[in-house]
């Protein structure tokens, strides 16, 4: 009878730690889901930082351009083109 009562007891003890352990796994879990969602709005945020900033630069690059720089003559001209393309494609939805 006594083998029964210490296998109880150890299968108690056994059951508190797999219940510990699971408790604290959970905690851990949560706060690095909170991480991941916090680095993934980061994220979001700098790739929006990243593509103003791009486009900030070609902004500068193609003012630098019409003041008379002449190393990107050729970018320029493209972008443009390129701006004319968009302002067409929009008076055509316009008129539609």
């Amino acid at each position: 009878m006594s083998n029964t009562l210490e296998a109880i007891e150890l299968l108690e003890k056994t059951l508190k730690n797999l219940l510990s352990n699971y408790e604290f796994l959970k905690q851990e879990n949560e706060i690095l889901l909170q991480n991941n969602t916090q680095l993934q709005h980061q994220l979001i945020e700098l790739k929006q930082v990243y593509i103003n900033q791009t486009k900030e630069f070609d902004l500068l690059k193609i003012a630098k351009t019409i003041e008379g720089s002449s190393t990107n003559t050729k970018d320029t001209k493209l972008k443009i083109n390129s701006l004319i393309r968009e302002i067409d494609k929009c008076i055509i939805q316009l008129q539609e």
